[in-house]
């Protein structure tokens, strides 16, 4: 079989992959797209077009529910990078393959655990009632699970297994011979990780560190059922503003926010897409 005729046979087999993102994802854009730029037909005067969500969604409680967010994100993201790569290393160099092979599978598990039951967990053990506060005497200490640091915390219960499960394939991609060149010119640890290891490491190192934020920045479950509404997130507030908590008609508002959020997993996409490729060249 010709070069020629494989191309259309391989359009074909593609086919119903490309009809599914169409509809899977390319209706909701269109629809996100232009009830952004419109008004809802219950709102006074009717559906017309206008840019007056956009601006909304980008001021006063809606602005700080965005910064909320990306700040949020940020911040627990840095914090399972920094102690996601030391879990993953002592995985890696693990001598046991069960323990490696249990501690893999945990966090494939765990990263995918959120939502209502983990913010549940949590209530039960950390919240104003649960055991390890009243345990500890943690209320009298100043801790609260229902502020900006307690959702930090619960957010790192699935965050920090997702950069184990990320920065593994990087971390194996390390060859033995490197650390062995190191230590024949007298190389420390220390200066094997600074100067070899961590340069070869910061392409993924990055790259994962946007995935967790795009994956924190997305959250929407965990915070509604465990924040209530203490922190603003704009997850939450897209929430609100679709189910008419705040005003009624506000729908297209929530497609105005849903739009920006677009625009920051965008920028992130950006940023994750050429990263990943060039930490791929260090797995071949």
């Amino acid at each position: 079989m010709t070069p020629k005729t494989k191309a259309p046979a391989g359009m074909l087999a593609a086919l119903p992959l490309v009809l599914f993102m169409l509809v899977a994802f390319g209706l909701p854009a269109v629809a996100m797209l232009t009830g952004a730029f419109s008004t809802s037909s219950d709102a006074p005067g009717g559906a017309q077009w206008t840019t007056a969500n956009l601006t909304d969604s980008v001021q006063g409680a809606y602005l700080t529910g965005l910064v909320s967010s990306v700040k949020l994100s940020a911040l627990s993201a840095l914090l399972a990078a920094v102690l996601g790569l030391p879990l993953a290393q002592a995985v890696v160099t693990s001598r046991h393959r069960a323990l490696r092979e249990g501690v893999l599978a945990a966090s494939g598990v765990l990263a995918n655990f959120g939502g209502v039951p983990l913010a549940f967990a949590f209530i039960a053990t950390l919240g104003n009632a649960g055991v390890l506060t009243e345990h500890l005497g943690l209320t009298g200490a100043g801790w609260s699970l229902y502020t900006f640091w307690g959702l930090v915390i619960v957010y790192l219960y699935f965050l920090l297994p997702l950069m184990v499960l990320a920065i593994t394939p990087a971390l194996e991609g390390l060859r033995k011979q490197w650390r062995e060149a190191a230590q024949n010119n007298g190389a420390t640890g220390f200066q094997y990780w600074r100067y070899v290891a961590l340069p070869v490491l910061a392409p993924s190192l990055l790259g994962g560190y946007v995935l967790l934020f795009g994956s924190a920045f997305a959250a929407y479950a965990t915070a509604a059922a465990l924040g209530s509404g203490s922190v603003p997130l704009i997850t939450v507030q897209i929430a609100d503003a679709l189910s008419g908590n705040v005003l009624v008609g506000q729908g297209n508002i929530a497609l105005a926010l849903s739009l920006d959020m677009v625009v920051v997993a965008g920028l992130v996409m950006a940023v994750y897409v050429p990263l990943q490729r060039r930490s791929a060249r260090w797995l071949d």
